[in-house]
């Protein structure tokens, strides 16, 4: 790969976004894809970011290492490895594309509960072990095959209401040990072949400074702000998941 300045300036920041999600804005991840795509192919930008991420995933575990959710990770990390064993298991045989597009419908009806359901507005949910597990599964399935886990995570956090640093620290480290484990299984099925090892880390740098200006911003932003950014983007996630599918389909 040519490391021209152009490729290394949008590579940083696309970077520097992924690493602003480890930080706890999950929204600001979802466009590292995107704009790294600009440059390079969307399969080579996809490979170069994973590394990324598992490098973001360190500071953000040392950032949040005493704010996040115990029962939830309990519940969620040994379902969520589940659904990567799953996905590994039977990935020559599974449509990231169909699954998204499934994914992509709960969270629209999930969107509109949130809104428009006045029993959803007046209770929280507690953290029960039959919804995380069906949902950690979904997590970690939905994360391995077409990167879309952050769905089906807040579908299930959500209604529990916690406070924003809690919900952004169990976010954090449930997707870092998701990351980490997916790591062996795309090695195998040849993710990594050709792949840039200098340019990966150098990217690590901006990646870093994002982690941390991005809980930076998570502790400044207003709860109801927060929150209410996290629906709108599942609701912008949702949505694209399933035009992903039709677009293919039609």
């Amino acid at each position: 790969m040519e490391h021209s300045p152009g490729l290394l300036a949008v590579a940083a920041i696309a970077c520097f976004f992924v690493g602003m999600s480890k930080g706890g804005l999950p929204s600001v991840g979802t466009l590292a894809v995107p704009i790294l795509a600009m440059a390079i192919p969307p399969i080579t930008a996809a490979a170069l970011l994973s590394p990324i991420f598992v490098a973001s995933d360190f500071v953000g575990l040392y950032l949040y290492r005493k704010e996040y959710s115990g029962r939830n990770l309990l519940i969620l990390i040994p379902a969520a490895l589940v659904g990567v064993g799953i996905g590994w298991l039977f990935s020559a045989n599974l449509s990231s594309l169909f699954i998204g597009m499934l994914v992509g419908l709960v969270g629209v009806l999930f969107c509109a509960n949130v809104w428009f359901g006045k029993r959803f507005r007046e209770t929280a949910r507690p953290a029960d072990v039959g919804r995380g597990l069906f949902w950690g599964v979904l997590t970690g399935l939905t994360s391995f095959v077409s990167h879309s886990g952050g769905p089906t995570f807040q579908m299930y956090v959500l209604p529990q209401r916690l406070s924003k640093m809690t919900f952004a620290g169990t976010a954090t480290i449930l997707f870092a040990i998701v990351n980490a484990a997916k790591i062996v299984p795309y090695w195998q099925m040849r993710q990594f072949e050709n792949f840039d090892i200098p340019l990966a880390l150098w990217l690590a740098v901006p990646a870093i400074a994002g982690t941390v200006v991005g809980r930076r911003l998570t502790m400044m932003i207003p709860d109801g702000i927060f929150f209410r950014l996290i629906e709108i983007t599942l609701l912008g996630l949702s949505l694209k998941l399933v035009w992903d599918y039709l677009a293919t389909a039609l």
